[in-house]
């Protein structure tokens, strides 16, 4: 059996939205801007990350983002991404854009129920936020991996919005990347 863990890079007060700029948010490019010279480190972190990943599960609009930003670029971790199989979810998407994709259609809770249940070791959400507030309230994710940068936005889409009820989760680990990004990860608790 699988375990869905959606792996995100966060603002501190927890905006997820357009974090290269290209989105044409007011707010956008605060992965840079606030990484700096912790991004080298975040690169390693993250590609141990993907190493480790059996699968992506993906929204529409990150399998564009995502492809339009990997399938070119040379190297292990692209490689090791390119490669991975990926699931998007989608009502609308016929052919996904990133390599070595399925797309996912019907009931959401559904397919993933089915992803999770058929898939073994972790299958990794990136960067969809909607996807992972619907999988947070159907109660589908089992680990938050969250990269939090040095800055409070004050507005943007967040990682969490409103929930039928209250979700606990428990700290698994924490630790610095570079010198001002926290990577915390916690498991959500199901016998709370």
């Amino acid at each position: 059996m699988g375990k869905i863990v959606i792996s995100t890079n966060v603002s501190l007060d927890g905006v997820v939205q357009d974090p290269d700029g290209g989105e044409g948010f007011r707010l956008g490019g605060w992965f840079r801007q606030f990484g700096g010279k912790d991004l080298e480190e975040w690169a390693k972190v993250s590609f141990d990350e993907a190493l480790g990943t059996e699968a992506l599960l993906l929204g529409r609009r990150s399998d564009e983002w995502f492809a339009e930003r990997w399938l070119s670029r040379p190297g292990e971790w692209a490689d090791r991404l390119n490669r991975l199989p990926k699931y998007v979810v989608s009502s609308t998407l016929e052919k996904p854009r990133w390599s070595n994709s399925t797309v996912l259609k019907g009931d959401v809770v559904t397919e993933v129920a089915k992803l999770k249940r058929e898939l073994p070791g972790d299958i990794v959400v990136y960067a969809s936020y909607q996807l992972g507030r619907a999988l947070i309230e159907h109660d589908l994710v089992d680990e938050l991996r969250l990269v939090v940068f040095p800055v409070v936005l004050g507005a943007g889409e967040r990682l969490f919005g409103e929930t039928s009820d209250e979700r606990p989760v428990r700290l698994v680990d924490v630790r610095t990347i570079g010198d001002g990004l926290a990577f915390v990860t916690y498991e959500l608790v199901r016998d709370a």
